[in-house]
């Protein structure tokens, strides 16, 4: 069940403003990059919502390679996001599984980096993130799942920082799909501020 280019616009516009409200902070904050900001964007009021996971879902499922068998995502801002994004691939009858990639191997029992229905190795899966500006956790994501036997190619964030992801994904052999840029975020907001 495709969304027609209106109909994506429409939802893309009403989730800017969302994150804008309800993501985005101007001040001063230590990212977990380490590196110092004036805008902080947190994601989860919006993916933690009811209303705002059926619109991210929407989104990054227009995102997803249409040959993908998985989406994943480390855990914790991708958990909700591959798991929106898996649900509403199977409402369209879309064979889609999430996948959520461990910060450290589970201490216990099979010790596995990865969660959920594995397929099999050699298949594509997209991945999935709130926020990027480094790139350093997506790539984490990345190499856990290449070194499980699966194709990467494509990652798609909510949010890019735009400082030096992209060009670090690139050098990875992956493409990074970004649904809004901080500047997009950031004037939303002020926008929003002044009305």
């Amino acid at each position: 069940m495709s969304m027609s280019t209106i109909q994506m616009q429409e939802m893309r516009e009403e989730l800017l403003a969302l994150i804008a409200r309800d993501a985005y902070r101007h001040g001063e904050f230590t990212l977990s990059s380490g590196r110092r900001s004036q805008h902080y964007v947190n994601c989860k009021p919006v993916s933690l919502s009811g209303h705002g996971l059926a619109l991210l879902s929407q989104v990054l499922l227009e995102n997803v390679e249409f040959d993908a068998m998985a989406v994943a995502g480390l855990t914790l801002g991708a958990d909700p996001l591959v798991s929106g994004v898996a649900m509403l691939a199977a409402q369209s009858d879309r064979l889609l599984d999430a996948l959520i990639v461990r910060k450290e191997a589970k201490g216990h029992g099979t010790a596995a980096w990865l969660e959920g229905p594995l397929p099999q190795p050699g298949k594509k899966i997209t991945v999935l993130e709130d926020v990027v500006t480094t790139g350093g956790s997506s790539l984490k994501a990345v190499f856990k799942l290449r070194e499980a036997g699966y194709l990467i190619s494509r990652v798609v964030t909510i949010v890019d920082r735009e400082e030096g992801a992209e060009s670090l994904m690139s050098r990875e052999g992956l493409e990074l799909m970004s649904i809004f840029s901080l500047n997009e975020i950031s004037n939303r907001a002020k926008r929003m501020a002044d009305e």
